[in-house]
């Protein structure tokens, strides 16, 4: 039993880039598109989500969501006299999630402090000598 329980494990696919691309597609706004273009993507998005709430999803099914809602993306149509933010478009084989945080962590304080801290142990070492 333990053999056959061993045999029958999988390794759950990332579903990571599929949620971060529903997110995506979910944050758009469908009055700035074509209908015939929108019904696609809310379709494509309906089928994602499935497979993104199916525990049982297996890394081919994974993959196949986001090809198609990617598809479906790209496939989007402005309206005539709409702009369409389109400063970070979807392009295929795209495997990054990337995530601007707005972190403009200046690297200068940090080092500082480790600098004073060094300069303080090194003088209470010297002390106790």
């Amino acid at each position: 039993a333990l053999t056959r329980g061993y045999l029958n494990l999988r390794l759950k696919p990332n579903k990571d880039l599929l949620q971060s691309l529903i997110n995506k597609a979910n944050g758009l706004n469908s009055a700035s598109y074509t209908a015939d273009t929108w019904a696609v993507v809310a379709d494509e998005v309906m089928k994602a989500q499935a497979v993104l709430e199916d525990p049982e999803a297996s890394e081919a099914e994974v993959k196949a969501a986001h090809a198609a809602l990617t598809k479906a993306l790209e496939g989007l149509e402005a309206k005539p006299g709409n702009t369409v933010d389109t400063s970070t478009p979807v392009k295929p084989g795209d495997t990054t999630a990337s995530i601007k945080t707005g972190d403009t962590t200046n690297m200068m304080y940090p080092l500082l402090g480790l600098a004073i801290a060094s300069l303080g142990i090194y003088g209470n070492k010297k002390k106790i000598k």
